[in-house]
């Protein structure tokens, strides 16, 4: 729907966004090392996202996993399954939402609760997924749902903050959250009503984003405001006046000065199942 760049909204009680970058880190490390034939091979790719996505079916007790996939507590994967992504696409997506809109969530809950609510956006996009398609046999995996939960807490906090985007992928526009986030939040909504059969799961969209909503609230810090009314300034940098010559004399590389008497005026690959049908992991 549109590409964030920029919402030049800066930090007022951090100074490093610690949690936000830890996160962007440890997907792509993830991604490079498991989830490509880089260090791996199409085995072992294929084997991680059955040992750690999120599968419906086998979170309800419909299906078992074989004892090869069956590496960790069936609870645990409700929230490894965010730390996978389908493709390079995938992840650049979800790490783009939580590079731009993270930094200023983590800034008003701090550190320690910003790893909590990320898991728990994490946690509430599986379990809607889950309440929505319980037999599915689909792999879930991807972060939207943690990224979700953070550009709806971001909407909470400043809603008035002008953020640069590019709308269709390719008009660059800057425009306020509540527009941009107000439009992204109805496009979820609007396709996990109304689409079916979607490789995307939006119920997982959905859940990041009601958990988001619920928490921020709950976990800011003590005087952080929610619906800042003061847009957030954007600093320009100053430009300095042209440089001025001494009457009689020229700069390096003007030209010589005009005498006259009058002066002048002056921017999906196919996965087979364990128990032997073929289907694609369900991606966020």
């Amino acid at each position: 729907m549109f590409i964030p760049l920029h919402d030049a909204n800066f930090l007022r009680h951090i100074r490093v966004q610690y949690v936000t970058l830890a996160i962007i880190v440890a997907n792509v490390l993830i991604w490079v090392l498991f989830g490509t034939e880089l260090f791996s091979n199409e085995r072992a790719v294929r084997a991680t996202i059955f040992s750690f996505g999120f599968i419906p079916a086998v979170a309800n007790g419909f299906e078992s996993l074989p004892a090869a996939y069956d590496v960790l507590p069936e609870y645990t994967r409700y929230l490894s399954y965010s730390f996978l992504h389908g493709d390079f696409m995938h992840l650049a997506g979800n790490m783009l939402f939580i590079w731009v809109f993270g930094d200023n969530v983590e800034d008003a809950v701090g550190h320690l609760k910003f790893i909590f609510f990320y898991a728990a956006c994490a946690i509430a996009g599986a379990l809607l997924h889950s309440f929505m398609f319980p037999d599915s046999e689909s792999p879930l995996v991807g972060a939207s749902g943690a990224a979700a939960g953070i550009i709806a807490a971001y909407l909470l906090l400043h809603p008035n903050v002008k953020i640069w985007i590019l709308a269709l992928g390719r008009i660059p526009i800057r425009l306020s959250a509540l527009w941009v986030i107000g439009a992204w939040i109805l496009y979820q909504i609007g396709n996990f009503l109304l689409t079916e059969g979607d490789p995307v799961s939006w119920s997982a969209h959905v859940g990041g984003i009601a958990a988001g909503l619920i928490l921020l609230p709950l976990l800011k810090r003590r005087g952080v405001q929610l619906f800042d009314r003061t847009p957030e300034p954007e600093v320009i940098p100053p430009v300095p006046p042209p440089a001025v010559a001494e009457e009689g004399h020229t700069l390096p590389g003007q030209p010589e000065p005009q005498k006259t008497d009058e002066p002048k005026s002056g921017q999906e690959e196919k996965i087979v199942r364990p128990w032997g049908r073929g289907n694609a992991p369900g991606r966020k």
